[in-house]
């Protein structure tokens, strides 16, 4: 399970510009150009990166995924049972 890092905070300036944690940069790799997609929930608002090629930045992840994916089916029966 994911478990994020220390709670950042940034402040809107007059303009409706926010910057963006060097930590969260790096992270999730955000150069300049990187589009961000601003989703509005009853929770509140997320945030997720544009890539600017969709389809090679998620290349080689799909392993990572199924194992994920295969291991929470496997919880979700323990608990049925």
């Amino acid at each position: 399970m994911y478990k994020p890092q220390n709670n950042m905070q940034t402040v809107v300036t007059e303009r409706g510009q926010v910057s963006i944690p060097a930590p969260l940069r790096r992270r999730f790799r955000l150069e300049p150009g990187t589009g961000l997609e601003w989703m509005e929930t009853k929770d509140g608002i997320f945030i997720l990166p544009v890539p600017k090629d969709p389809i090679a930045s998620f290349r080689g992840r799909s392993k990572g995924l199924l194992k994920n994916l295969i291991e929470e089916r496997g919880r979700d029966r323990s608990r049925e049972k």
